[in-house]
């Protein structure tokens, strides 16, 4: 095997790990913005606990935590893909076919990287991987 072969296998789960904790982290602000106001956004200002918006706030900022420490990983990228398609098809779709033309291009990204992570597991760096050892 060469040695960028090598480098790659070597290197390839500890990427999962980091695409698991960048996606995480990134699709979490989302549920602070949301819920917390943090950082303060006036689309969310005023949302009614238990509507729409404020469900998705509350998975993105408990499913983004969870998929940042690794915990539960399978079960919470599923939920997550789960989200993201609901919410692309509610949102995004009507206002037209292809996800450049309707703003769904994040939402369509993340159920894919989530559908991927349901799949492909978190990686090394996480909590269900310590606990398997």
């Amino acid at each position: 095997m060469r040695l960028h072969e090598r480098l790659f296998a070597a290197w390839a789960p500890r990427l999962l790990s980091v695409l698991r904790i960048v996606t995480a982290l990134l699709f979490m602000s989302h549920g602070t913005a949301k819920l917390l106001h943090v950082p303060a956004l006036p689309q969310f200002a005023a949302l009614v606990p238990g509507s729409l918006s404020w469900i998705a706030g509350a998975l993105e900022l408990i499913g983004g935590a969870l998929l940042a420490a690794g915990l539960f990983s399978r079960a919470t990228a599923f939920v997550l893909s789960g989200e993201m398609a609901f919410a692309y098809f509610l949102s995004h779709a009507r206002r037209g076919l292809l996800p450049i033309s309707n703003g769904g291009e994040l939402a369509a990204l993340y159920c894919f990287v989530f559908l991927y992570l349901w799949v492909a597991g978190p990686g090394p760096w996480s909590l269900d991987a310590r606990w398997r050892r």
